[in-house]
């Protein structure tokens, strides 16, 4: 439990290592003249590989072909693809020319995709054909005409990507050199889920991500010697700067285990490319343990790896430790709008401190916690909201300043929308979102501590607690669980004689709703705000008037 103290709940990332001034593409031609025989990429699905030299020798190609195309630094140049070689030759080779680079979410429909393209000045658009049941292509052209300034379109293996790649072999590679480029420079747009309204664009620059890469990657104590296994969407990120560059800046090798996420192709990725860490929102982590073959994998390589994005159970923490093997697992906190780490735990951290918080404030970060209402830091121990300061922090909502300063305060502080608790020596654990809080007859309800009570039933997969309309409370409980397989389904009776004096009566859920998976954005983040909407539907509640940004 943590204990009040008069102590501000405040903290700041000493660190001897300093921070990087250096571009993306700087930072990059780097690490290709030290470790250029050291392979640098894998794609399992295909096959093929890629030393750091050839690597090299790809971007700069791609980066010459965008550059001859007219593409210059400051132009948005968007990219809608599942995880694979041509997005990471993508990445680097608009950082190279100083590019914006427009993640598009691989799930996005239609609509979305038009208001993205739209909203961000998107002049090419790099595409895979198709990924799963969405025909890219043809929804691309179901909306070019609504898209004025969509220039071009590239087909990943189509003729127009193919000239942009092969192009680029026949030009001066000076010409790359001589690009004027500044680390403060926007280099990466990435929209948030729009759950509660549309998607904003989080701008953020060379110095943003190409340093909580590197130090993320220095606290899980990587070298040229590792190799990372990236299941985790490059669209996010957790994809492209936790992994991605976390693992250029060291020199270390990237292994894209398959275009979405596989349990058994990351499983069998770990084990045949000898991974050394393994990364994976908790869901991700759960299904790879609870998978009937997972003794058949031999992942004792690994020695490290990475779980974020969403609240880590406790239990699927202990399990990733002692059956993955995974001792120097991190848990790593952030969001979109700070690049995105802000706090994390280090390796010499106890398994106490490991499965229980979020770690201690990043590397030449700030953090406090404050209350919500007032803004004043709150003592250690008591609960409000988590704010981030530092190189981290986003330029800014793309075209969005009224949105921008909702969240970056006049001190340049980034209101996270998450409570938290900081303890006495600086570790912060996360008690859910400020949104997510349920208030039951006057009560506030954090959903996370009852979800970890929850994990530790033999029978419980997972468990996600929200709040839903009550007459006589205000707000009720209802609990949403999926089951080991084979296990009878728990029942609200059931339920409640298991929590039975281990919490307290208003904590336990009224409702209980099976089922198979929890609605989730691509990313592996749970929905809560659709749970919500189906459980109005499920219990016949009247739905609320609805409420935007």
């Amino acid at each position: 439990m943590v204990r009040m103290s008069n102590v501000a709940s405040y903290s700041s990332g000493i660190s001897e290592v300093p921070l990087s001034g250096d571009t993306i593409g700087a930072n990059f031609d780097r690490t290709v003249a030290l470790f250029g025989d050291h392979e640098a990429l894998v794609e399992c699905a295909t096959g093929r590989r890629w030393t750091y030299t050839e690597l090299a020798a790809a971007v700069d190609s791609l980066a010459s072909g965008l550059l001859e195309l007219g593409i210059r630094a400051g132009d948005r140049v968007g990219i809608w693809a599942p995880n694979c070689a041509e997005w990471v030759f993508t990445q680097y080779a608009t950082a190279k020319i100083g590019a914006i680079l427009v993640n598009i979410n691989p799930a996005y429909r239609t609509s979305e995709l038009e208001f993205v393209v739209n909203r961000a000045g998107v002049r090419l658009l790099v595409a895979a054909r198709r990924f799963k049941t969405s025909d890219y292509a043809a929804m691309i052209e179901e909306v070019r005409a609504g898209c004025p300034r969509l220039e071009q379109v590239a087909i990943i293996g189509d003729p127009v990507w193919n000239s942009l790649s092969e192009t680029g072999r026949t030009l001066d590679p000076a010409a790359l050199r001589g690009t004027e480029l500044s680390a403060d420079d926007p280099i990466n747009i990435q929209y948030t889920s729009g759950t509660t309204g549309f998607p904003k664009g989080a701008t953020l620059s060379h110095h943003n991500i190409l340093n909580n890469g590197f130090l993320v990657g220095e606290l899980c104590r990587y070298t040229e010697a590792d190799r990372i296994c990236i299941p985790v969407p490059f669209y996010h990120c957790f994809g492209m700067v936790m992994g991605n560059l976390a693992a250029t800046s060291h020199g270390a090798c990237m292994v894209i285990p398959a275009p979405g996420f596989e349990v058994e192709a990351t499983l069998a990725a770990v084990a045949r490319e000898r991974c050394t860490s393994l990364y994976g929102v908790p869901t991700m982590f759960i299904a790879e343990l609870a998978h009937p073959d997972f003794d058949r994998y031999d992942l004792s390589s690994l020695r490290t790896g990475i779980m974020a994005g969403s609240s880590c159970p406790v239990e699927v923490m202990k399990q990733v430790i002692e059956r993955m093997g995974m001792a120097g697992v991190s848990i790593c906190y952030g969001m979109t709008e700070t690049s995105p780490v802000s706090t994390q735990t280090r390796a010499d951290d106890s398994i106490e401190r490991r499965v229980a918080t979020v770690g201690q404030v990043g590397p030449h970060l700030e953090i406090k916690v404050v209350d919500p209402e007032t803004g004043s830091t709150v003592p250690r121990g008591v609960p409000g909201e988590l704010c981030t300061r530092g190189y981290s922090v986003m330029l800014g909502y793309w075209e969005q300043p009224d949105k921008t300063a909702e969240v970056i305060d006049r001190a340049r502080w980034m209101h996270t929308g998450d409570l938290a608790v900081m303890d006495d020596e600086g570790y912060v654990t996360i008690t859910g979102r400020i949104k997510d809080m349920v208030i039951r007859g006057g009560e506030n309800i954090y959903p996370r501590e009852i979800e970890e009570y929850l994990y530790t039933h033999p029978d419980i997969l997972d468990a996600q607690v929200i709040g839903v309309p009550d007459d006589r409370y205000g707000e009720e409980l209802m609990v949403w669980l999926r089951m080991r397989e084979g296990a009878v389904p728990l029942t609200a009776a059931s339920l409640r004689e298991f929590c039975a004096g281990e919490l307290a009566h208003y904590k336990i859920p009224r409702y209980v709703h099976i089922v198979d998976d929890f609605p989730m954005t691509v990313t592996g983040k749970i929905r809560k705000v659709e749970m919500r909407e189906q459980a109005l539907v499920l219990l016949g509640v009247e739905r609320p008037p609805a409420t935007s940004d």
